[in-house]
């Protein structure tokens, strides 16, 4: 009996984690972050305040790995794996632009925004998970760009001098400022545009 009874704990348990993201995903878009609460996401997602407690220490710990979660989800769904590259047909700028274009979708939709916004803000003030931001949902995505750019360099149409770290930042940058700070919206064309004026400065010409 005892052999049967493990595999259906197992099963509840993960059936309880995925329940303590998805309510975390929804509550955050639902409340905003300020309101977000363990006992909210308790009752969403129907385990006790201990249960989510025993595997997080705090709402943004949860928020994060609800985040992550979402990300590799979406990554399967888009290519069934959850892992990534950006596609590299041999023209640089389609490619850049294409990716780009998928980034600007990401950032617009609604799913996204509300947990992106509120780990970005929470980061500012908590080092510790700004970290675990970093190395677990933002660089694993940087890295996509410095992978394709150094490919773009052995083919001889990047600078082979070009830091494709830095230059990754040209195009990930100005997303980013428009997006968090709202100063105008963020559009295809935009992304477009900074693609366009990145490589002019890194190609070979």
């Amino acid at each position: 009996m005892a052999d049967k009874a493990a595999p259906d704990a197992t099963r509840r348990s993960q059936r309880s984690h995925r329940a303590i993201l998805d309510a975390a995903i929804e509550l955050v878009g639902e409340v905003g972050y300020p309101k977000l609460t363990i006992e909210a996401i308790a009752a969403r997602a129907g385990v006790g305040k201990q249960t989510i407690y025993r595997w997080w220490p705090s709402k943004a710990a949860v928020l994060l790995d609800a985040f992550v979660a979402l990300g590799e989800r979406a990554a399967r769904e888009a290519g069934g794996e959850d892992t990534y590259e950006i596609p590299d047909t041999g023209d640089l700028e389609a490619d850049l632009k294409a990716v780009v274009r998928a980034t600007v979708d990401e950032l617009n939709a609604p799913g996204y925004d509300a947990p992106s916004r509120a780990l970005a803000a929470e980061t500012v003030i908590n080092a510790e998970l700004g970290a675990e931001f970093v190395r677990r949902a933002l660089e694993p995505q940087l890295q996509l760009y410095v992978n394709r750019l150094r490919a773009a360099q052995d083919a001889g149409q990047v600078d082979p001098a070009i830091d494709p770290r830095i230059a990754l930042e040209l195009i990930v940058g100005p997303l980013a400022h428009r997006w968090l700070l709202r100063t105008l919206p963020l559009t295809h064309e935009y992304g477009d545009a900074v693609v366009e004026m990145a490589l002019r400065g890194i190609t070979v010409r």
